[in-house]
């Protein structure tokens, strides 16, 4: 006999002792609640089944058939939505800004450092993760700072597992490239630095780099041909060349129109597969944008405007790009500032943000869902209600780009996750 279930009784954790791979093994209808799908529109009366991790059925109720012994859950009245996706934190990298100690963001000895694996540094166990969780985000891109021009390879995260491994769902899946005023190191009144200090040298050295990679490259094959085991490897410019190649993207920081302008230039010169990033202040060349056909990251959206454009330059942007045809993905992205994994519970708000300034509502439900996952090579399994996707799925009391709505169960890999954190820890012990 089916048991029925309100959606209050979800709250709590899956039974002691029962280990996560078990409780994903569990069949879960979530009935008559409605369903945004993303990728095929809306279900206003549906039901959607989980069964070992995965999304085993999704459809109108009625039409969509409920196994024996599923575990059922009375969805009436509320909304369900794959679990959103943030293309830009610091996860792991970062618990207490303030306390240099906590802080795993850049490399500062060198400003190329490709070699530099994000999966190395980090750390699964930090409080930032059940935060973001619980407002309905169950993945991630994790990237170092963008202090250096080359920063090192993003991973991919899901929000949930045992340790750090089960957590990351790919390593280097991305090359994380910054090029503007930011990337500049000067050194002090007479200080000698090996860094460039204008962007004429930040290019040149790019371009140098890749140079050296292709130089690299061959020289290493033909070794391999003639079994050469004196060749010596370089980690720095082996680390290129799946980048080099087209193989992964490259996720470039630029800021504005005519740096935009520039490190396209270059990325074009060696046929790399580009996602922009930011591209804040670009107004002027989105037409271009749009022409070369690739995909972008906006965030902050809250960012000022600068002195010669309309006091909504900034919240446009996401819709001026749709418009123009531009596949976007929308960050959490702080005002004026540097990417805070702090912020990244506030996603949704920025997608709801870009909606208000003229972002068709599907649009923006595609920013923090499927386009992500597509960019970042992901589209097959996440981003969207489709049968045989990963069952990472929030259930909220109304639209999810609303701040006055409240998540009431996240589940990934179809397991029902703690709806605890740090902060209702704290808020539950003083308000006792």
């Amino acid at each position: 006999m089916k048991k029925l279930i309100c959606v209050a009784l979800l709250l709590a954790v899956a039974p002691a002792g029962l280990m996560a791979a078990d409780a994903a093994k569990k069949v879960i209808a979530l009935a008559g609640g409605r369903l945004l799908t993303v990728s095929h529109g809306t279900i206003e009366n549906g039901v959607l089944v989980m069964a070992d991790g995965k999304i085993a059925a999704v459809g109108e109720a009625g039409k969509v058939t409920i196994p024996a012994g599923a575990e059922i859950v009375d969805a009436r009245g509320l909304t369900i939505y794959p679990g959103l996706i943030d293309p830009e934190t610091n996860f792991g990298l970062t618990e207490i800004e303030s306390d240099q100690n906590s802080n795993d963001l850049a490399e500062p000895s060198d400003e190329i450092m490709p070699h530099m694996h994000v999966a190395d540094a980090f750390h699964a166990e930090t409080e930032l993760i059940p935060v973001a969780r619980l407002n309905g985000i169950t993945n991630a891109v994790v990237a170092p700072a963008s202090n250096d021009t080359i920063a090192g390879q993003d991973i991919f995260i899901q929000l949930a597992g045992a340790d750090r491994d089960q957590m990351i769902l790919g390593r280097d899946v991305a090359l994380a490239m910054n090029f503007g005023a930011d990337q500049r190191r000067r050194g002090g009144r007479g200080s000698k630095t090996e860094f460039p200090s204008t962007r004429m040298g930040l290019i040149t050295q790019l371009r140098q780099t890749f140079l050296d990679v292709q130089d690299y490259e061959a020289r290493r094959d033909a070794a391999a041909k003639k079994d050469d085991k004196a060749f010596k490897r370089d980690l720095k410019l082996e680390a290129l060349i799946p980048y080099l190649n087209g193989e992964r993207p490259v996720v470039v920081g630029v800021y504005e129109g005519y740096d935009i302008e520039t490190i396209m230039g270059l990325a074009k010169e060696f046929h790399l597969k580009v996602v922009l990033n930011h591209v804040t202040h670009s107004q002027e060349i989105l037409d271009k944008i749009a022409s070369w056909k690739v995909a972008v990251i906006v965030g902050s959206i809250y960012d000022f405007p600068l002195a010669n454009e309309r006091f909504d330059a900034v919240y446009t942007l996401p819709a001026e790009l749709a418009k123009r045809g531009v596949k976007i993905a929308i960050s959490s992205a702080d005002a004026g500032g540097p990417v805070s994994s702090h912020s990244s519970r506030n996603l949704p708000y920025a997608a709801g943000f870009a909606v208000a300034y003229g972002l068709p509502y599907d649009e923006a439900l595609k920013a923090i869902t499927l386009n992500v996952a597509e960019m970042f090579g992901y589209g097959d399994k996440l981003g969207s209600l489709d049968v045989g996707k990963t069952a990472n799925v929030v259930v909220a009391n109304g639209d999810p780009l609303d701040v006055r709505t409240d998540v009431k169960q996240v589940y990934i890999g179809g397991v029902a996750e703690p709806m605890v954190s740090r902060q209702t820890k704290l808020r539950d012990e003083y308000t006792k």
